[in-house]
């Protein structure tokens, strides 16, 4: 496993949580690596990554296509769990981020779907990004 996937993500997480916009919709202490039981209001997860070498002839590369799920708590917020994800996405694409030991090339937004979990009704966003990083 490549050392650029947590170095992203504390990196992404530090972007997120510093976001003021993202900050107010939200509330403090509300993006997580895994879902918080019983939790209440809109909040942001870290979802999956695979990871790809992305290596040349001279420079030792990642390529990370990785998930962000914006959760809504209640049965009828998906319009918040919208917006949360546009502030995700604003605060994310082509951010120019700093993940320990490694040079971020470009981080892209590719995809957002809206959809409600059958087993419990609640509407979220998946958002998918995609990564590259060379080893400094």
């Amino acid at each position: 496993m490549s050392d650029a996937i947590p170095a992203l993500r504390a990196a992404i997480q530090a972007r997120l949580e510093s976001d003021a916009g993202l900050t107010a919709l939200l509330g403090a202490g509300r993006i997580h690596d895994e879902a918080p039981r019983a939790a209440r209001g809109v909040y942001v997860v870290h979802g999956d990554i695979e990871a790809r070498d992305w290596s040349t002839g001279s420079d030792s590369g990642c390529e990370q296509d990785l998930g962000l799920t914006v959760w809504a708590a209640e049965s009828s917020s998906s319009r918040q769990a919208l917006e949360a994800a546009a502030l995700v996405v604003g605060a994310l694409n082509e951010a120019p981020l700093t993940p320990a030991g490694h040079a971020l090339i470009n981080l892209r937004w590719q995809s957002s779907r809206l959809a409600r979990d059958p087993a419990t009704g609640l509407a979220f966003v998946a958002i998918r990004f995609r990564a590259v990083t060379e080893t400094l």
